[in-house]
């Protein structure tokens, strides 16, 4: 066994450091820290909070700009933000919500099924220990091309993960996106989400604070699955034949997490915690750490003790493994006795590790012998510091000059028919009910809207009707076209989407997936992406809670395309006030809001029909959001429109194509309105719109207010009928919805139901 003692009096000895991912620099920094080499133990903590994933050692450089942000918002300060293990945000009426977005992407391309079950259980975790109940999750996946034979692998698994786990745990899945793309082929992303609902005297933080207090471990046994799981996994490039570290993938037990959420909400209502941890990537070394660096500095814990489903494991294993459904508490003496008669009654396994001490020095025997002695600090919090170079690639000039403006469009109404047709079937635009049919999306009695309205969203007070709203966002074309305006592109959809059903935004949470750090261009892409979002977050006053960074998502030299994920959460006075996307009735008048123009490039027109990528995304245009936000708000609350559906990816006729199918009715339309060709009419992706309609008895009102606030306001039609009418001269065209809804359904089943 390799002591601290033994560590003193060999200091020569080799040591695996380049093989559990560390430079030889940062080998070098640990040996200066600590004044000698790093037992074994040590070694291995030190390798799981240094790496990439755990450390943010190339990442948070260019994060603390989200503090620029001010921590207000509509309702009030956040109650906690970044650092935290979710960021709490004040909704009025004294309730609260946690929500935030994590990555598992390599380790649910190893082993999918349990790779995205364990995402699931991780960020529900980060929730719980805030002191809130998980109420809903949400996932955001992109996978290689829909006939590649890796995405037949690997899309069921993972769908059939996020689905099993959720769906045990009894919570809802409102929403979230399912993206095609190459740059994906072997390198999925599985972006997870939850969120929490408490009141404000219910929040705790991760701290171990008080002299003698009590370090308990609760929940499941320890084992060897996740040993340098998704901290050293997550912080590796694959080669193109796989993964070029294989550690074991996490192995979930949802049924475990349910007895550990609710036996967690109940020493939290009986006063027991003084601080909580859950125990994720990195294990016991990222719980011990960063509960002892937040708290007063001291802990000391007897490995012997941790409950163990492997008597083999070594205290390097036991420290590096990421086994599921576990947590760490800190409890007052007095309290311990309770707490783990709560734990007994649950039947949930929980032992006293340790305790809290003053030596400022975090403390691990085994076996009677010392076998870490470190500051906690510098484990946890006092990581390197890469401030990788980064520079605009030179290729970036040819790739903007290459527009789609250019390419070839379809003129006449048959070949704008067949377009709309092959758009609304193409893998980015179709049906995902293949997806969410596994998903439940109503357990719990309060999911109020789910997929495919454009944002999910929950009933929190039964009383007053109060509620929020959630939307995921994020398009890798448009970021690959310009980091800087992708990033707001993908805030302004999410913050549109929320705003469209009512809701007033209020905060955001990122994930923010990248290829390799060392490549200079890629951290161009995150640096710009970064400053984008941070900037479109201080045009709509909407703080950063806190997100998550997912590097080295490459396969060989082939990076995805840049991803900045971007959830937009918001707050609804009265989910009864909600708007929909399908149309409700005929006879209603539809109108668009925002200025449409010839913006086609990163568009998914430009990728289905021609496979192309080029040119500059649709222009950011924050104002025109802000001003969108507060007339759908507004008009929500005032239940002056029938129906809404934000203009994104296949603009104006993939909206209409959705809210015909949801409402079961048809409409006419005059792209003419809107003062450019019926091409571009249909297909244009300018941001800052929103499709909406009308009753005879609201449409002056509504179109007063628009242009009150400065908004283009265009009537376009009409509802009625069963057929989409296109009237537009000699490029006039109909689909029946019938038709059309079975196209829109056929994709996803004709690939995977088989």
């Amino acid at each position: 066994m390799d002591t601290v003692a033994r560590a003193a009096e060999d200091p020569g000895r080799a040591q695996p450091w380049a093989d559990l991912g560390l430079k030889s620099d940062e080998y070098d920094r640990i040996r200066e820290i600590l004044g000698r080499r790093p037992t074994s133990a040590e070694l291995a903590m030190y390798s799981v909070m240094w790496s990439e994933h755990c450390s943010y050692k190339s990442s948070k450089v260019h994060l603390k700009q989200f503090s620029e942000v001010p921590q207000e918002t509509p309702v009030g300060k956040m109650l906690a933000g970044i650092g935290e293990n979710a960021g709490v945000l004040d909704i009025g009426q004294g309730w609260a919500v946690t929500f935030k977005v994590e990555s598992h992407n390599h380790p649910s391309y190893v082993e999918p099924y349990q790779g995205a079950a364990t995402g699931v259980g991780g960020i529900v975790r980060d929730i719980l220990a805030m002191g809130a109940r998980p109420v809903a999750v949400m996932d955001q996946l992109r996978f290689g091309p829909i006939d590649a034979p890796d995405t037949r692998r690997v899309l069921p698994g993972v769908v059939a993960g996020v689905g099993g786990y959720g769906n045990c745990l009894g919570l809802p899945n409102i929403g979230g996106e399912v993206v095609f793309d190459a740059t994906y082929a072997g390198n999925p992303l599985v972006n997870a989400l939850s969120i929490g609902v408490m009141r404000h005297e219910d929040l705790h933080l991760a701290n171990a604070s008080g002299l003698g207090n009590k370090v308990i471990l609760y929940g499941a046994r320890t084992g060897g699955d996740g040993i340098g799981g998704v901290s050293v996994l997550a912080s590796e490039t694959f080669d193109a034949d796989g993964p070029a570290k294989r550690p074991s993938v996490q192995v979930g037990d949802p049924f475990m997490e349910k007895l550990l959420i609710e036996c967690t909400l109940e020493v939290f209502a009986a006063g027991l915690v003084a601080g909580i941890q859950d125990l994720g990537g990195a294990g016991l070394s990222c719980a011990t750490s960063e509960l002892a660096s937040a708290g007063d500095g001291g802990m000391h814990v007897d490995l012997d003790l941790v409950p163990l489903r492997d008597s083999t494991l070594s205290p390097e294993e036991i420290l590096m493994s990421e086994s599921q459904e576990r947590m760490m508490a800190v409890v007052e003496p007095v309290h311990v006795d309770a707490f783990l008669a709560v734990c007994a009654k649950w039947d949930v396994d929980a032992v006293v590790l340790g305790e809290v001490t003053d030596t400022g020095r975090l403390h691990v025997d085994w076996h009677g012998e010392r076998v870490v002695d470190v500051p906690p600090r510098s484990v946890a919090h006092d990581g390197p510091t890469y401030e990788r170079p980064f520079a605009r690639p030179a290729s970036q000039d040819s790739l903007v000059a290459d527009t789609a403006e250019a390419l070839p469009r379809p003129s006449t109404g048959d070949e704008l028919r067949e377009t709309v047709l092959r758009m609304a079937g193409s893998p980015g635009l179709c049906d995902r009910s293949f997806v969410t049919d596994q998903y439940d999306r109503y357990v719990r009695g309060n999911t109020v809207m789910s997929q495919p309205e454009d944002s999910g969203m929950l009933r929190v007070d039964d009383a007053t009707g109060l509620g929020v709203s959630l939307a995921t966002d994020g398009n890798g074309r448009y970021t690959r076209l310009d980091p800087y305006a992708g990033a707001q592109l993908a805030l302004a959809e999410a913050h549109r989407n929320v705003s469209v059903g009512g809701a007033r935004p209020l905060a955001v949470s990122d994930c923010l997936n990248f290829g390799s750090p060392e490549d200079p261009a890629v951290m161009w892409q995150f640096a710009e992406a970064c400053r984008g979002l941070k900037d479109a977050c201080l045009a709509l006053g909407v703080p950063v809670t806190g997100g998550n960074v997912s590097l080295y998502n490459s396969t060989g030299e082939t990076a995805i395309l840049p991803t900045p994920v971007v959830a937009v959460l918001g707050v609804i006075d009265d989910v009864a006030t909600r708007v929909r996307s399908g149309l409700p009735a005929d006879g209603l008048h539809l109108l668009v809001v925002g200025e449409t123009r010839e913006e086609l490039s990163g568009s998914e027109w430009a990728h289905v029909v021609h496979g192309h990528l080029g040119g500059v995304p649709p222009r950011v245009d924050l104002d025109a959001e802000k001003a969108l936000t507060a007339l759908m708000v507004e008009a929500a609350a005032a239940r002056t429109v029938a129906a809404a559906h934000d203009l994104s990816d296949g603009g104006l006729a993939q909206a209409l194509v959705e809210a015909c199918i949801a409402g079961g009715r048809g409409a006419t339309v005059r792209p003419e309105a809107l003062g450019v060709d019926p091409f571009v009419a249909l297909f244009s992706e300018s941001s800052a719109r929103a499709l909406l309609a009308v009753t005879a008895e609201h449409l002056d009102a509504v179109r007063a207010r628009a242009t009150e606030l400065g908004l283009a306001v265009a009537e376009v039609g009409t509802t009625g009928g069963d057929t989409l009418v296109v009237d537009a001269g000699d490029a006039s065209f109909e689909i029946a919805v019938a038709e059309v809804e079975t196209v829109w359904r056929a994709t996803l089943p004709a690939v995977f139901d088989n």
